[in-house]
């Protein structure tokens, strides 16, 4: 079992297992521009075509390429003190950032199921790392395709196999958007201004 790290807030668990019909085209939408920042959209990202994969992310918690652990799904785990824990953003940490960035910005997502499950962006470039379930002050979260503003952890079906990319991205400059902005307008800015990304593609069970 993975250890969980100490954290402030834990965010009820959101089913979205299954989505609505309106909830799908803006999924749909969201994940043609989440395929552009990507480089296999129809947007250019950042500002010369190609952008670089340059940026390393991993996670003292999460392995490339393996299992994502209960406790970042809502499906959670049982703490030694027996009380359930749920629907946790995991830590990420990041280096390789282009020294002229001037912004960061994350997004968390399944490809396959065209769903963003978290977007944080505004972050300050010399930052490294989100700890666990936590985001900072200054920083400032999107709505994701169940319409939070906030982590909505995956509820992967069973028998089902699925990514999920926790993508890091090197902005040219920050985004001049609110809290709760909507999705598909903040990916789109993102993908405007990306000039370098990283990520770390965990799976389902």
């Amino acid at each position: 079992m993975f250890p969980v790290l100490p954290f402030t807030r834990i965010p009820a668990p959101r089913q979205v297992r299954r989505v609505s019909a309106a909830t799908r085209v803006g999924a749909v939408a969201a994940g043609a521009a989440v395929a552009a920042t990507t480089g296999c959209g129809m947007f250019t990202p950042g500002l010369s075509g190609e952008m670089p994969d340059d940026i390393t992310v991993t996670s003292p918690l999460m392995q490339e390429g393996r299992p994502l652990p209960e406790v970042y799904t809502c499906e959670g785990v049982e703490s030694e003190e027996g009380e359930e824990i749920s629907g946790v953003s995991p830590p990420l940490n990041w280096s390789g950032m282009p020294e002229d960035a001037g912004s960061t910005a994350l997004v968390v997502d399944d490809p396959s199921e065209a769903t963003v499950f978290w977007v944080v962006h505004n972050l300050d470039p010399q930052l490294v790392e989100l700890r666990q379930n936590t985001v900072p002050t200054d920083a400032k979260q999107a709505e994701n395709s169940a319409g939070a503003a906030e982590y909505t952890a995956p509820c992967p079906d069973e028998d089902a196999f699925y990514e999920y990319r926790f993508t890091v991205y090197a902005l040219n400059e920050g985004l001049d958007l609110p809290d709760g902005a909507p999705l598909e307008t903040t990916l789109e800015a993102i993908s405007e201004r990306a000039v370098a990304r990283g990520t770390l593609v965990a799976e389902s069970e």
